[in-house]
């Protein structure tokens, strides 16, 4: 068996073991199974993590286990990778510079650098240290080969051959004049929006509220705009995220919704707030924690137009209807393995570059 479906393999058995690990929570038998070091070392940090951060709840941090679990099937992995060619890399050391705005997001980087052969030097944020060395010791227990092909560090960055770095529209700038000179990917601030057309039932309103509350919308997949009809009835979409408003027993997040309505109120914004979610009509994107904005529209082919103009601003457009490439309501944090951060195609990038 090659390298390289060896590293699937391991991949394949990692799937299987975070969809049988969710599924005994679930079911609510996994205490029966706690002699399993990997069903204990699992449970014990799901469970520490808001230790550390205290927007990675065991609710968001399963729900990011069980999505990589549905994810990583050897059917999912075969039909991803069957349009590369993995053969033609050339091995390389990649730095991963990644993000820890929600549990494991830099984790899709690390599978590719793995999957198409090349090895990664890591710097994790200090806001996700535990989750994604979790999964890389269970990859190495299965597949000892890969011990050689991750390192983590904390240390500057030297002895790379090419760049993945995620941050802030200001980080980039930093990650630009650091690492402009390796072949890159830096990426920035990106939003996601929804598009309403007045016709949606209440299921598919629910299910909006997924996207918007799921990570406490901190992703870039969260949406955090929705634009309207102008007759739209905002009472509608209210009654929808009801079910959701258990969110605000989180202090962290009760914390920003005070804060927010707090300075909205005294810059005297308009605002409407059902006491847990601040909607203001706003034109830019980037929503605070607690808060969405909104937009009205009066013609699609207009909103069509300028969604396309700030695609570079956008991750994903949530609809039913408006357009060919939107995601369906409640799905936005739910990313297939061709689901690029930015678009932009990381296997494809990694097979292009050569060793320096």
């Amino acid at each position: 068996m090659t390298h390289s479906n060896l590293t699937i393999e391991a991949f394949v058995k990692l799937g299987n073991f975070l969809r049988t690990f969710c599924d005994l929570i679930e079911q609510n038998t996994l205490s029966d199974h706690l002699n399993d070091k990997w069903i204990s070392a699992f449970k014990s940090e799901a469970e520490r993590a808001q230790h550390y951060n205290g927007w990675f709840t065991e609710e968001n941090c399963m729900h990011a286990f069980k999505e990589w679990g549905n994810a990583l099937t050897k059917k999912n992995l075969e039909e991803w990778l069957s349009k590369y060619d993995l053969s033609a890399n050339s091995e390389k050391v990649v730095a991963l510079i990644l993000a820890g705005n929600i549990p494991l997001v830099g984790f899709h980087d690390l599978l590719c650098v793995l999957i198409t052969g090349n090895k990664a030097l890591v710097k994790l944020s200090s806001n996700d240290q535990k989750l994604i060395p979790l999964l890389i010791d269970y990859l190495i227990d299965v597949e000892p080969t890969l011990k050689e092909s991750v390192t983590f560090t904390k240390e500057k960055l030297d002895y790379y051959d090419a760049v993945i770095a995620t941050g802030s529209n200001n980080t980039a700038r930093y990650f630009e004049y650091y690492f402009g000179k390796k072949p890159n990917i830096i990426r920035k601030n990106r939003n996601s929006v929804a598009v309403l057309r007045g016709n949606e039932t209440e299921e598919e309103l629910i299910a909006l509220g997924e996207d918007i509350f799921r990570y406490f919308g901190l992703g870039c997949r969260s949406v955090s705009k929705i634009y309207i009809p102008k007759d739209y009835n905002i009472d509608t979409f209210y009654k929808a995220m009801f079910k959701h408003s258990d969110i605000i027993n989180h202090n962290k997040y009760a914390n920003n919704y005070d804060y927010n309505k707090a300075v909205y109120l005294m810059s005297e914004f308009k605002i409407l707030d059902n006491g847990f979610l601040i909607l203001k009509e706003e034109e830019s994107f980037g929503s605070p924690i607690a808060s969405l904005f909104f937009e009205y529209y009066t013609d699609e082919d207009s909103l069509k137009n300028k969604l396309y103009t700030n695609k570079d601003n956008l991750q994903c457009i949530v609809a039913s209807g408006f357009t060919e490439d939107e995601i369906v309501f409640g799905n936005t944090q739910k990313p297939k393995l061709n689901d690029y951060a930015d678009g932009i195609d990381t296997i494809k990038f990694l097979l292009n570059t050569s060793k320096n």
